[in-house]
């Protein structure tokens, strides 16, 4: 019997990055879905839960693409900042970057990665991992060196780092999987793809 095909529905690069150096082979497809409209529609509950609101995040971008391709398994994940009760977007542009690192400057946060795996358009696996970060309170001079080193990279990122690179310089304590910053709880996932034939056991 062969394997089901599996695919990413995530335009993230570090994503891509982290299955394919793992040794896994995937298709990547967008899920084009409304984030703004489903953060607009979940229950008060769940809006405020980090953790809840990745994992439902997730959810709807699995399903996006299961409903196109029922009969793969599909990969959805999502990543959320949460710091002082306060849920980050990424930014969109080098002022609203500059704006969230001064925010997060001097104060921890936590980066909630979810992923869930989704089969025939109902959900069968779900992972919600949690990081925690402190920023250290760096100069103005640096930011504004470390801004023009990394735009617009760190666009792609909802904290304006990357931790495998020049971003690990903002920081005086991380504690968490570092697949989780990056945004995929990768160990857990692998686990569920064996258990599913995907990867030999």
């Amino acid at each position: 019997m062969s394997r089901p095909e599996l695919i990413l529905a995530s335009g993230s690069s570090s994503r891509r990055t982290m299955l394919a150096a793992a040794g896994i082979g995937f298709a990547t497809i967008a899920p084009e879905v409304d984030e703004d409209e489903i953060r607009a529609h979940m229950p008060p509950e769940t809006a405020v839960d980090g953790r809840a609101a990745a994992r439902l995040l997730a959810e709807h971008k699995a399903l996006a693409v299961s409903r196109r391709h029922p009969d793969a398994l599909v990969i959805g994940c999502d990543q959320m900042l949460v710091c002082q009760g306060r849920f980050f977007n990424k930014a969109v542009d080098e002022k609203a970057a500059r704006a969230t690192l001064q925010t997060l400057r001097g104060r921890t946060h936590e980066l909630i990665s979810a992923a869930v795996i989704a089969e025939h358009e109902a959900v069968t696996w779900h992972h919600v991992d949690v990081a925690s970060l402190e920023m250290r309170d760096f100069s103005n001079a640096f930011l504004e060196d470390y801004l023009r080193a990394e735009m617009p990279d760190i666009l792609g990122s909802v904290g304006c780092y990357r931790i495998e690179g020049r971003g690990a310089q903002l920081f005086v304590r991380v504690e968490g999987d570092q697949f989780t910053i990056r945004g995929l709880p990768l160990i857990p996932l692998l686990a569920a793809l064996r258990s599913a034939g995907i990867l030999p056991a």
